[in-house]
């Protein structure tokens, strides 16, 4: 069978937002040839009994262990057959016509690589991470201290399609052919910063990056713990991974206050939660 759009939602211990989201996704994709992969991450709540159950549509994949999201989405991607594979957070709910939309513009562009969409924040607000620049080394340095309007590229209009640079890892829709060209997520992200990496190589590769105005609600970080240093020690290990793959070449003086601020902002967010913990 030949698949339009090959859906990958990577899930660990979040089992009622997966299953909201891929009702949403049934709703979505009616009447479009769609396959839907869930990797589960080895959780230790009942996710993968619900799936089973619930859900038969779903390929479904049970790791033994908990492989990070990039291996957990490369392992699907190797086995899907979509024209577009669609990577898509489990605190997701997607809009009954956001698949037909983006899939609507991507044939009308083929210069572009991938696409986001409009994402709006479980209060209704919209999620200025919708559209995002590539985190050079002076955007980088200036969104650490809090000047973060170039990154989130907001001088953008919000219900036209434009040029964007980083698409985020929520709700990422990709041509399969950028992605034989460029190739997979990096594995040497666990989590984290792999949506930044894949979305500066499609650029590096000759591909446009879009964002369409068309609606998911993303609840924005319900799929992951942020108040653990665990979590501190992935997000910010995850910058300077980036950081080092695409600019070590460059000279001390770029590298070096960039590197000082995601440790100083690294070392706030540990002792915060240090605070937080000692008062409880």
């Amino acid at each position: 069978m030949h698949y339009r759009l090959s859906i990958v939602i990577v899930s660990y211990n979040v089992r009622r937002f997966v299953e909201q989201c891929l009702d949403s996704v049934q709703k979505a994709s009616e009447g479009l040839a769609v396959e839907v992969f869930v990797i589960d991450n080895a959780s230790s709540d009942d996710t993968v009994a619900s799936v089973r159950q619930h859900y038969p549509w779903v390929r479904l994949i049970a790791n033994d262990d908990n492989l990070g999201f990039s291996r957990a989405n490369n392992i699907a991607i190797r086995q899907s057959q979509g024209e577009y594979v669609l990577l898509l957070n489990p605190d997701t709910i997607v809009a009954k016509s956001t698949l037909r939309d983006v899939l609507a513009f991507m044939d009308a562009h083929p210069e572009a690589g991938g696409a986001g969409v409009r994402m709006h924040n479980a209060d209704g607000t919209l999620a200025p991470e919708s559209r995002r620049a590539v985190p050079t080394p002076w955007v980088s340095f200036c969104k650490m201290l809090g000047f973060s309007s170039r990154y989130y590229m907001s001088h953008l209009p919000w219900n036209e399609p434009a040029r964007i640079e980083v698409i985020s890892g929520a709700f990422c829709l990709l041509r399969r052919k950028a992605l034989d060209q460029v190739g997979l997520l990096d594995e040497d992200f666990f989590m984290y910063g792999e949506d930044i990496d894949l979305s500066f190589r499609l650029l590096k590769g000759g591909w446009e990056n879009w964002y369409v105005p068309s609606d998911i609600v993303h609840f924005k970080g319900e799929s992951t713990r942020k108040s653990t240093f665990r979590y501190v020690h992935v997000f910010y290990q995850a910058m300077l991974i980036f950081f080092r793959k695409h600019y070590s070449h460059l000279s001390i003086f770029y590298t070096l206050p960039v590197k000082m601020a995601i440790y100083f902002r690294a070392a706030i967010a540990l002792a915060d939660i240090l605070r937080r913990k000692l008062h409880l």
